[in-house]
């Protein structure tokens, strides 16, 4: 795990970066061009990380100011499926958590789906709180909500 960690880097990017790992993402439909990225956070804050394992790409996560409300949104992250279950999320979070904090926010929300049940666990394992659901016809894509106090 320690030699695992020293080869990571996290670190603060452009939407390209983003945009170009869109293609092999294969929970997407399709892939997603940089205005519809840049049509959700416009004239908001935004974080936009990468972590790179040996230098290639292994997560990100686009947050931005969704709610005008003193939290900071996970709208869209990405995982290559080799370092699921590898603990880079915690990483990325606390990341996250040091960068919302300095900036002033005092939560950061998250929405997933009922059928990412990993994710949903380490959401509840790392103190975040449900606070609603939207039900959809097939129950395994109803959306969670969750939240947590920074």
């Amino acid at each position: 795990m320690i030699d695992m960690v020293d080869k990571i880097v996290i670190k603060e990017v452009s939407i390209d970066e983003v945009v170009k790992l869109t293609p092999t993402i294969i929970e997407f439909w399709e892939s997603y061009q940089k205005n519809y990225f840049e049509d959700r956070y416009n004239d908001k804050c935004k974080l936009i990380i990468i972590a790179r394992y040996n230098n290639a790409p292994a997560w990100y996560i686009v947050w931005y100011d969704k709610f005008w409300d003193n939290s900071f949104y996970c709208w869209m992250a990405w995982v290559d499926p080799k370092f699921r279950r590898k603990w880079i999320l915690s990483l990325m979070m606390d990341y996250v958590d040091n960068w919302a904090t300095q900036k002033w926010f005092s939560k950061i929300k998250i929405t997933t789906r009922n059928n990412r049940r990993n994710m949903i666990s380490y959401l509840v394992k790392n103190n975040f709180y449900f606070t609603w659901v939207d039900n959809f016809q097939n129950i395994e894509d109803n959306r969670i909500h969750l939240e947590k106090d920074l």
